[in-house]
């Protein structure tokens, strides 16, 4: 790693560590993730997908008007030091100084490539101990593959705690995320909300088939899922009806999960566009996507879909 990104590195943790966010009243506790944050006060975020790992890119959404990013390994390469390149590129040195206090205006979040199905627990640590601020589940279909996702993300909890499960498994090596964080409390931190109130981990469970819709009560059901997020394309593949979102089986799909999140109090999300976003707040959904980006920044089609969602939000609230 060059000195520069060190430096830059430790004077975000050396600002943090010394900042409000470490007051001791509960009424003043801020989350290090601020789409948690924002979800707790009861306002939908808003986010984009995005393959392009350069700097520029990692510049250009930190300093965005999004809510979060989906840091898409699933479909791109896994490459963990590329990941870790990027996570650093995300820091903004300037909103620190201006904030006075680590917490990053654009939350990143990453989609793994391993389904619910399969054993995801090494590739969730990884991702985790790179610093990532939560991870996107493709695929999961059951009870069983969502609290295997939670445990994953969870450390083992001391005793007494209030929320000892979903058992966590994830092993102990804090010194990056703490490191990137600035959190010299990053263990603490480093659990599921809203399982844990104080958690600055978000759990996203991606419903992308028949079977997931099939389960979806007893999916929501598990203790430390923070979203749960409609994959609409590998869903009508699933349902046979590719791609035609408006099909009534897509419609009624769609509309379980939907209704099975409001009664959880999971917030719920799916892609849109400029053209279905406030269509969709409207609905009830609060965790959107506005669109998958390649190329550094957001502009065209999801940059409009994104001013959208804000004057639609503001509208809402």
């Amino acid at each position: 790693m060059k000195s520069s990104s060190l430096a830059a590195l430790l004077a975000t943790a050396a600002l943090s560590l010394s900042s409000p966010l470490y007051a001791e009243a509960e009424s003043d506790y801020l989350h290090l993730n601020k789409t948690i944050q924002t979800l707790s006060e009861g306002k939908p975020v808003f986010g984009v997908f995005s393959g392009d790992f350069s700097l520029a890119n990692a510049r250009a959404l930190a300093t965005s008007d999004l809510d979060y990013i989906f840091i898409d390994m699933e479909h791109t390469p896994m490459d963990m030091p590329t990941l870790q390149t990027f996570l650093l590129g995300m820091t903004n040195k300037e909103a620190v100084a201006r904030n006075g206090h680590a917490q990053m205006e654009v939350t990143p979040l990453v989609r793994i490539p391993m389904n619910g199905r399969e054993n995801l627990q090494w590739q969730v640590k990884q991702v985790l101990d790179a610093g990532a601020y939560g991870v996107v589940f493709p695929y999961v279909e059951t009870k069983e593959q969502a609290e295997n996702a939670i445990r994953a993300m969870r450390y083992p909890q001391a005793r007494g705690d209030a929320a000892m499960k979903p058992e966590g498994l994830r092993g102990l090596s804090p010194g990056i995320p703490s490191w990137f964080w600035g959190a010299r409390d990053y263990v603490s931190r480093a659990d599921v909300w809203p399982l844990d109130p104080k958690g600055d981990l978000l759990a996203v469970i991606q419903i992308e088939s028949k079977e997931g819709v099939d389960n979806i009560e007893e999916i929501a059901s598990v203790p430390g899922i923070g979203a749960i997020f409609i994959g609409p394309a590998d869903l009508s593949m699933s349902l046979g009806v590719p791609f035609q979102n408006n099909h009534p089986d897509m419609q009624k799909a769609m509309n379980k999960v939907l209704s099975v999140c409001k009664k959880r109090n999971i917030p719920c999300g799916l892609t849109t566009n400029s053209g279905t976003v406030a269509d969709y707040l409207d609905q009830g959904y609060s965790f959107v996507t506005v669109g998958y980006w390649n190329d550094a920044g957001i502009s065209g089609e999801p940059d409009k879909a994104l001013g959208i969602a804000r004057e639609a939000a503001g509208r809402a609230n």
